[in-house]
């Protein structure tokens, strides 16, 4: 007996001819290929003919009810667009599909070469090639032999007591005394004096405040000690502001005015306002640490002392990541298609850039691609993974010290719905994924490696 085949399982079968097309792949050299799509009726017919059904039932053209235009109507009308757009989405998937079935490692996204012979108006057989820029093949050997330089900052009494007279300032409080010191704030009003030494009318006036820290000249400095309320001085306009922006900032004038003004201030003191540095007592201790929870100088100290050496270490590993990397890429020297990775940038990016402008960022680009492509490999010849259990740790993590940024604790409550949020969108789960392998890939090269530590002043390791 003989059976008729459907019109939709024909459809379905014609649909499955994908796998069947022509996709071939040339290698140009290590680093760059070609791939070439060729793509027939049988590829893409059954993708436009749905296409154009989709169409029909929306379309709504005078003279026929909604969703019942003629079918060569649409196609008349429409048809050369569903055709286009049915075989870019075909080229896309076979492409990402080819790509991924053969394991080949490219760089960037592929690029279409020139395809402005294409007539989507008579053609039915099409070929495209796109441009691929390939991952280079390398190894990376993490083993004793690779050396690397462990700064860490040396925190003695001098330090503890440079971070001791800070804290005593940022906790001071505001005085008002009788004479003007190297520590105070003046606060007077300024008159712009003529030739003859007399308040000019209709010139400078400002209410503000100088200080003799922010000032430059040696000679304006002198004149702001020993200063009292209602007395007035003269200093040059020159003495007293270096630049002609900090004239037109503080003075409140035009800055091409500020430019050619070449004249006397008289400063008149109408208050002084003077920063005391707190005691070193138990009111200190609490304000800084919460009540009775540190009751002695030497508690106060070694807390300061815990708490510089977390955030020198910090610091420390951020001076090894950099290292580690300088050291690797150059290392390894891994050759990128530079060619193609430009023509990439320019097309990737969101705004307009031209030439001259990708081979100036280029080499930063480069360096920061090799390194990933660095650190991919040690993440993959090493099976590191990263839980979603440890994600969210992470996240918390972050979450408290932002709240300790502004002196608050974060409840649990807090930190389990905020964590949730975070992880939820995609650019900070990223962010938290990535700083975790990162984290576990300096692990491993602090555990197979070999770190020279050495300790040094806080002034010589910030020195850069």
């Amino acid at each position: 007996m003989k059976h008729e085949i459907s019109k939709e399982i024909l459809l379905f079968l014609a649909s499955l001819k994908i796998n069947t097309m022509n996709i071939t792949k040339h290698d140009i050299d290590n680093l760059n290929a070609e791939i070439t799509i060729s793509v027939s009726p049988n590829d893409y017919e059954s993708r436009v003919t749905e296409g154009i059904k989709k169409v029909q039932r929306q379309a709504n053209m005078p003279g026929f009810r909604p969703g019942k235009v003629p079918t060569g109507l649409i196609k008349k009308q429409y048809g050369t667009q569903i055709l286009v757009d049915e075989i870019n989405k075909l080229l896309s998937d076979s492409l990402n599909k080819y790509i991924e079935e053969n394991k080949i490692e490219i760089l960037g996204n592929p690029l279409p070469k020139d395809q402005t012979s294409v007539d989507f108006n008579k053609q039915t057989d099409f070929e495209f090639v796109y441009h691929l820029g390939l991952a280079p093949d390398f190894k990376v050997n993490l083993d004793n032999k690779n050396t690397f330089t462990y700064k860490t900052v040396k925190v003695d009494d001098a330090l503890i007591e440079k971070y001791l007279t800070d804290i005593r300032r940022n906790y001071g409080k505001p005085t008002s005394p009788d004479v003007s010191t190297e520590k105070d704030v003046v606060f007077v009003d300024i008159n712009e004096l003529d030739e003859t030494g007399a308040i000019k009318p209709g010139g400078i006036y400002k209410s503000t405040s100088v200080s003799y820290d922010r000032t430059q000249s040696e000679a304006a400095k002198a004149k702001l000690l020993g200063l009292k309320k209602d007395d007035k001085v003269v200093i040059s306009i020159n003495d007293l502001y270096e630049t002609a922006l900090d004239k037109s900032v503080s003075l409140g004038i035009d800055k091409d005015l500020a430019e050619t003004t070449n004249c006397n201030l008289q400063l008149t003191v109408k208050n002084i306002s003077r920063l005391e540095d707190a005691e070193l007592d138990q009111d200190l201790f609490d304000k800084v640490y919460g009540a009775g929870k540190i009751t002695s100088e030497e508690e106060f100290k070694n807390k300061i002392r815990e708490e510089l050496g977390l955030m020198f270490n910090a610091d420390s590993e951020k001076f090894l990541r950099t290292e580690v990397e300088n050291k690797l890429v150059e290392k390894t020297n891994l050759q990128l298609p530079d060619t193609f990775l430009k023509k990439w940038l320019a097309v990737a990016n969101e705004k307009p850039v031209t030439e001259e402008e990708i081979e100036k960022d280029y080499p930063n680009y480069a360096k920061a691609m090799q390194w990933r492509l660095i650190e991919n490999k040690i993440i993959k010849d090493n099976n590191i993974t990263v839980t979603g259990d440890e994600a969210k740790d992470e996240a918390k993590l972050f979450i408290k010290s932002e709240y300790a940024r502004y002196g608050q604790a974060a409840t649990e409550e807090d930190l389990e719905k905020i964590s949730k949020d975070l992880l939820s969108k995609e650019k900070e789960a990223q962010r938290i994924f990535e700083n975790l392998y990162s984290k576990k890939v300096l692990g491993l090269i602090k555990e197979k490696c070999t770190l020279d530590t050495k300790e040094v002043s806080y002034d010589e390791f910030f020195k850069n």
